[in-house]
């Protein structure tokens, strides 16, 4: 298989990955909704959610008056968390129930593109919770901007440095000005910007695709819930 037709099988791959009412849209034309938690660990499988943070957008258009920004009620272990994002137990103990902010998030399921920094950690946790709570969600298209981060650095690095790819540096990387971080709303508004300031410094523009970036394996459709998945399997066995 030469070059050119290994592309253009790389491409229709992609392609098919996404779901009708997405291919072919233009990602000025696309509704953006940036999400950050902040958790009690890093492993997914004990990870409790601490605060949540989401504002809407399009590309190059961030929604201030849609920002959303609640801290949440777990009595799990919070480990050594406060020392990064500084809510105490009290602060906990006073927080919204997980339940209402998950009905409040899943709406955004069928509608928005989710922009976040480290997808597989979020939607990892997300996807938990929203089982633990029998709320199934819909597939959900995600842009990764650590992993389109990654695409770019392995251009340059074949090792790629350390830290290289925190949601800090690549701002700096494209001469974002310092943000506050640890902050779910605050890392949710500065991953907007950082995907907006990718997506210019790739070039992009007013006709540039969803479909456009599929190589950079920063796109991908997902299915974060247990239910859904099995539904999915159900209707694939009986086609």
């Amino acid at each position: 298989m030469g070059l050119i037709d290994w592309w253009q099988a790389l491409w229709r791959g992609g392609s098919a990955s996404l779901t009708p009412k997405w291919r072919g849209r233009k990602w000025h034309d696309v509704p953006l909704l940036a999400v950050d938690l902040e958790l009690t660990s890093l492993d997914t499988a004990k990870a409790e959610v601490t605060s949540i943070g989401w504002v809407e957008g399009k590309v190059g258009e961030l929604e201030l008056n849609s920002c959303f920004y609640e801290v949440v009620k777990t009595d799990k272990s919070l480990e050594q968390s406060p020392v990064i994002h500084g809510l105490t137990a009290e602060d906990i103990d006073a927080g919204t129930n997980v339940e209402d902010v998950l009905d409040t998030l899943r709406p955004f399921a069928e509608s928005h593109v989710w922009v976040l920094h480290n997808a597989t950690l979020d939607l990892g946790v997300l996807g938990k919770l929203f089982d633990r709570h029998n709320m199934p969600v819909a597939e959900i298209l995600t842009l990764d901007t650590l992993k389109l981060a990654v695409y770019q650095l392995k251009k340059q690095h074949d090792v790629l440095p350390p830290n290289s790819a925190t949601l800090t540096v690549c701002r700096q990387r494209l001469n974002l000005p310092a943000a506050p971080a640890h902050n779910a709303l605050d890392d949710a508004v500065a991953t907007m910007q950082l995907w907006f300031a990718q997506f210019y410094d790739m070039n992009g523009d007013n006709e540039t695709l969803i479909d456009d970036f599929l190589h950079t394996q920063a796109i991908a459709m997902k299915k974060i819930t247990k239910k859904c998945k099995q539904d999915v399997d159900k209707t694939t066995d009986s086609a």
